[in-house]
């Protein structure tokens, strides 16, 4: 939700103009005059400001003044309203680098255009999305609004997946693709002798099942959650405006895409050219991060989908895991393990 900070002296348009500010769903901090404004606004950064010009105590170009003066409110947007209609007013007012200037009477929907569109053409990718804490609904209004993608979908609902149910089978006809807002997600594909191999797992963060998308092919392997999960759907349309209506929007979605690319790298290389222990090691190191946090939390994960992600024979991950258990690198039960010393893992030499 954006925050716009009003300041205006006049009660009466004060507390109309933050109402329909607040039904418009925007965050509104008020003041009613410009030093107190600025207190706030350096107390929160607003988003966007909306500024009488006549009032007591600091006016609207003195609050401007200082903002463009600040580093931490310098480029912040900035609407002046004012009663005054004189053009060398609205020029002064431009000059000291207002965005916009509304004469007083404005209708409602003069303001609402105004705001929106201040805060589109100052809206920018950032360097970086944090996709387990909210980012990808902050990169898909971002990628709106820089991209110009006006016909992006809106429905950002998530959908309850229980475990171990079936998301897509092999050989299904591809519509969307998906990300992982909590639990966990397994890919596999069934060989010709009905062994299963697993292709992937996802966790909160991650996006999955959507190379068939951008290969016009059908799904190569089948989904399951391993937990109950929640995921958001991202349909093809969406990926396909993603992908190809705007470059800065494309190469940000690449990169998000792709978020743990050179750690599958790595993961296969250890597989390929590391012993049994080093892999098994690593595998727990992986699992364990996103728990590491709490100390009490475990991870929960099947032998057999564990010796798949090592790639070896459960019997050998089984072998492995009971040695550590044994030196106390982990706690050992039926269901669960928790690693007791990830460094001493992450160190040794096997």
């Amino acid at each position: 939700m954006k925050t716009i900070l009003l300041i205006e002296d006049d009660a009466f348009i004060r507390e109309n103009t933050a109402e329909l500010l607040g039904l418009a769903g925007y965050a509104v901090h008020a003041a009613k005059n410009g030093k107190l404004g600025v207190e706030q606004a350096l107390a929160e950064k607003p988003d966007l400001v909306v500024c009488d010009i006549m009032m007591p105590v600091l006016d609207g170009y003195g609050v401007l003044h200082i903002f463009n003066q600040n580093p931490q409110l310098a480029g912040v947007p900035f609407i002046f309203l004012t009663a005054k209609t004189e053009r060398i007013d609205q020029r002064r007012g431009m000059e000291l680098g207002a965005d916009d200037y509304l004469t007083k009477p404005f209708s409602e929907n003069e303001l609402l255009s105004a705001i929106s569109g201040r805060l589109a053409r100052f809206r920018h990718l950032k360097p970086d999305y944090d996709l387990r804490a909210g980012g990808l609904g902050e990169f898909l209004d971002d990628a709106r609004a820089v991209g110009h993608l006006a016909g992006l979908s809106g429905d950002r609902k998530t959908h309850a997946v229980r475990r171990k149910q079936t998301i897509y089978l092999e050989g299904d006809e591809v519509t969307r693709g998906y990300f992982v807002q909590a639990g966990r997600v397994k890919t596999v594909k069934t060989t010709e002798g009905g062994k299963e191999l697993i292709t992937g797992f996802y966790g909160p963060g991650e996006f999955f099942g959507y190379l068939p998308l951008l290969e016009h092919t059908l799904h190569s392997d089948s989904a399951v959650a391993l937990d109950d999960a929640e995921l958001v759907y991202i349909p093809q349309d969406d990926f396909s405006q993603l992908l190809l209506r705007n470059s800065a929007v494309s190469q940000q979605f690449i990169r998000l895409l792709a978020g743990r690319v050179r750690e599958r790298e790595q993961q296969l290389l250890t597989m390929a050219y590391s012993s049994i222990r080093r892999r098994v090691a690593d595998t727990l190191l992986r699992l364990h991060e996103p728990i590491s946090a709490d100390p009490t939390a475990s991870i929960q994960l099947s032998r057999d989908d564990m010796a798949a992600m090592v790639g070896t024979a459960p019997e050998s991950l089984i072998r492995t895991l009971s040695e550590f258990n044994q030196n106390g690198l982990i706690a050992l039960t039926p269901k669960h393990i928790r690693v007791l010393q990830p460094e001493r893992l992450r160190r040794a030499h096997w």
